[in-house]
């Protein structure tokens, strides 16, 4: 099966995240992404056998990152997937140090830095005319351990388990 560590929006999220879809305007075989599926990677797995997933979910209990807003102010659109995003070009201290202490764990390579982003649009055969973005907020709360089923024609993911963010930032 296939894991990822990732936020998870709420209700008001989602919505939020579907209007800037829907303001991108994409035609032909853009393939706006299911508000179901909204999400903000933090940390690839990749594959697991089903014996590494209690592992997995006591990184997640691990984790005492802190509760934050994350503010996602741009458009983007990334050729080599051929997705349109939205890109948080400043995301808060609180999410990039989750974001660390989650690769240190897993000892995962990680980039150089996070690019926070939420995909909102697949197969866009090229770039489209990106206006500017009506910034929307998200407010994270919890993140989740994902599995992601990408056999069918729209990817289904399912959540594994959740860990609340903290309304503080915690003590080392």
């Amino acid at each position: 099966m296939r894991v990822f560590f990732a936020l998870w929006p709420d209700a008001a999220t989602r919505a939020l995240i579907a209007e800037a879809a829907a303001a991108l305007h994409l035609t032909g075989s853009a393939r706006l992404v299911s508000g179901k599926n909204f999400h903000l990677t933090l940390a690839f797995v990749g594959d697991v056998a089903e014996r590494q997933l209690e592992s997995l979910l006591e990184i997640g209990r691990r984790q005492h990152g802190s509760a934050c807003t994350i503010r996602f102010d741009r458009y983007e659109y990334w050729p080599e997937p051929r997705a349109a995003v939205a890109v948080a070009r400043e995301p808060p201290a609180a999410l990039i140090e989750l974001w660390r202490r989650l690769h240190e764990d897993l000892r995962l390579h990680a980039r150089a830095s996070l690019c926070a982003h939420v995909t909102l649009a697949r197969k866009v055969p090229q770039a489209p005319v990106l206006q500017a973005m009506s910034p929307f907020c998200w407010s994270a709360r919890s993140f989740s351990l994902v599995r992601s089923d990408t056999s069918g024609p729209e990817s289904v993911y399912t959540v594994v388990g959740t860990w609340p963010l903290l309304d503080e930032a915690p003590k080392r």
